[in-house]
């Protein structure tokens, strides 16, 4: 019909839908870290954490107040504008000693953390890979160890080296050493007994199975496929490492058999404010509060860590 409209004109035009845009995949890293945000007390601590060691690490070069100078005129002030920390019974200004001593004690812990994380490591891959009889050595000495007295242990070995390595190295370097050897020799069977049951677990799964298959030998299998996969519960374990050696450094200060006097760590420096606890108060609670505080944040980053590496854990 002459004033009929084509259907082809009256049709609505179609509009395509756009392409589904791939969605960007996010490393294991960037998972992480993410997962670790949402643990609130973990961000707290890592903070907290981190501005102890920029304090610890910049103070003394800002706040330049020997550790060692004595003012008999100031003996156990409490804290004001000059000694924020107050001084000790010998003048000596607290807080500068605090800063330094931080140093140290967080050295020793980190130190002696990495020493077990190396022992216990290795000897629980040993273990793990192996079978038969080597394992069943390999555990035996972990029990073996795991069944000693810590801490009369710890004691008796730090006074029978401690003035043969102070002789050897000087004060300083030879009683960190000592501290940081004695410390670290018994606090790896947790991390053996770890990397253990994670090797069992990782071993048979099909990723190794198959590089097993294509004749990659057992150190490969090790050192690219098992032990990268197993590194999440070792990280966590390490932190937690950290916050015993710290308390363990500052034990054996407390009890006097640590570093010597004119080495301040934290548990030393609690250890000389004994006798003064009803007269300065200030002396005790400023070393202890660090102490508590380090071994909180450190806790609570291993909380936040545990969490984020377990990809079964919902956050």
């Amino acid at each position: 019909m002459a004033g009929s409209t084509p259907a082809s004109a009256t049709a609505e035009p179609t509009v395509q839908a756009a392409p589904a845009r791939p969605r960007r995949s996010v490393s294991p890293g960037a998972e992480a870290w993410r997962r670790f945000k949402r643990h609130r007390l973990a961000v707290i601590g890592l903070v907290v954490l981190a501005l102890m060691v920029l304090l610890v690490a910049v103070g003394p070069l800002v706040w330049r107040v020997q550790i060692n100078d004595i003012d008999f005129t100031a003996r156990l002030n409490t804290p004001t504008a000059n000694h924020p920390f107050g001084t000790d019974d010998l003048g000596q200004d607290i807080f500068a000693r605090m800063l330094y001593g931080g140093r140290i004690s967080l050295a020793v812990g980190l130190s002696a953390m990495l020493m077990a994380m190396v022992v216990g490591v290795t000897i629980g891959a040993i273990a793990g890979i192996s079978r038969g009889a080597v394992d069943a050595t390999l555990m035996w000495l972990t029990d073996l160890f795991l069944s000693l007295p810590l801490l009369p242990l710890l004691l008796v070995l730090t006074y029978l080296f401690r003035d043969a390595l102070k002789n050897a190295f000087g004060p300083e370097i030879g009683v960190f050493m000592l501290v940081v050897v004695v410390i670290g020799a018994f606090g790896w069977m947790s991390v053996a007994r770890l990397v253990r049951a994670q090797f069992f677990s990782l071993r048979e799964k099909e990723f190794v199975e198959a590089a097993r298959a294509l004749g990659a030998s057992v150190p490969r299998q090790v050192v690219r496929h098992i032990l990268p996969n197993a590194l999440g519960p070792v990280i966590v374990a390490g932190t937690i490492n950290v916050a015993a050696a710290i308390i363990l450094e500052s034990t054996l200060s407390f009890l006097g058999l640590g570093f010597p006097p004119d080495i301040p760590t934290w548990g030393r420096i609690l250890f000389d404010s004994k006798e003064y606890l009803d007269i300065a108060p200030h002396w005790s609670l400023f070393p202890g509060t660090a102490i508590f505080l380090a071994v909180l944040c450190i806790n609570f980053v291993g909380d936040g860590l545990r969490d984020a590496l377990d990809p079964r854990k919902v956050l």
